[in-house]
């Protein structure tokens, strides 16, 4: 039995906003996940530098991995300025850096492309956007964007789940019409926390229990508890499809679908681990009131189309 068919779930409707994936639900509703409404691959071979057999590919399991993808100049270039941007003493202590839980050593860095002026011009390469372009089918956007770094022995790690689960819950994103793209920026192996995908999983939407928190951003972002989906939903996931976690030299990059299921593993070999992270968002596909919150994240979480950034934006 494939994942899509073993379970449905009807479309609800929250005041005036109709919601095709409901979610944070303070009761079970008897199914574990429903299937996904959208189409995965919108665009054709044709219409970018994806092959037909990588659309297929990236169809199937929900993501794609590239290796090589950026020069090792290129790499060197972007880790510089990644060392330079997580020693920002005046980004310390802001709500677009996070720090390691028990630590102050900066974990993630949010809306990157507007805080470098290097992170930009990559976000906006052709050789990525054409690829977010010809998965969405259609003009994007930059939804979110960000540096990780994961210490070696310290980098924690974070729990399964569905980006677009947040940012439909939280930001109100309407349609899964978005591409993450995720460059690596050192070596990943198999013992230093990689990201963990669950090929498969971006077929079915999770519902997940618990309403959310005010504020909720301020804890997930250091270790999430809603939003998560049932252990009953990754066995069952899992058990049909396994987990892949991509590894590589630096230069790497990848692309997985909004819906996949991911997570990682704590960072406990002295390597450390960082990447550039990029959501394509597309165009039509903007965000308005939330899902499931009383208000949306703060807008170095989700950016708007055309949005003008600054480190105090409100």
């Amino acid at each position: 039995m494939s994942v899509q068919s073993a379970f449905r779930h009807e479309d609800v409707t929250f005041g005036n906003a109709f919601d095709a994936y409901p979610t944070r639900l303070s009761d079970a509703t008897g199914s574990l996940w429903q299937d996904r409404k959208d189409a995965v691959v919108k665009g054709r071979a044709e219409d970018g530098p994806l092959s037909r057999d990588q659309l297929a590919r990236f169809e199937r399991d929900g993501f794609l991995f590239e290796p090589h993808f950026l020069a090792d100049d290129e790499v060197g270039e972007l880790r510089r300025e990644l060392a330079a941007l997580l020693e920002r003493d005046d980004f310390r202590g802001r709500d677009f850096s996070i720090t390691e839980p028990d630590s102050q050593e900066i974990r993630s860095l949010f809306a990157v492309h507007f805080l470098s002026e290097r992170f930009r011009r990559l976000a906006e390469d052709p050789r990525l956007t054409g690829r977010a372009r010809q998965i969405v089918g259609g003009d994007v956007y930059v939804h979110q964007s960000r540096i990780n770094y994961k210490p070696g022995f310290h980098g924690k790690g974070f729990n399964w789940h569905s980006d677009f689960e947040t940012w439909h819950a939280e930001d109100g994103m309407p349609e899964m019409h978005a591409v993450s793209a995720s460059i690596v920026l050192t070596d990943n192996h198999h013992y230093n926390g990689p990201l963990m995908l669950i090929p498969g999983s971006h077929k079915v939407f999770v519902h997940c229990l618990g309403e959310t928190p005010e504020d909720h951003h301020k804890q997930s972002l250091k270790s999430q508890e809603f939003g998560v989906p049932s252990h009953e939903a990754l066995r069952r996931l899992i058990g049909a499809n396994g987990i892949e976690a991509p590894t590589g030299a630096a230069g790497g990059l990848l692309l997985f679908d909004c819906n996949t299921l991911h997570g990682s593993n704590a960072n406990m070999s002295p390597d450390p681990r960082s990447n550039a992270f990029f959501v394509y968002n597309r165009r039509d596909n903007a965000c308005h009131a939330p899902y499931g919150a009383k208000r949306p994240r703060p807008s170095f979480l989700a950016h708007a189309p055309d949005e003008v950034w600054t480190p105090d934006t409100h």
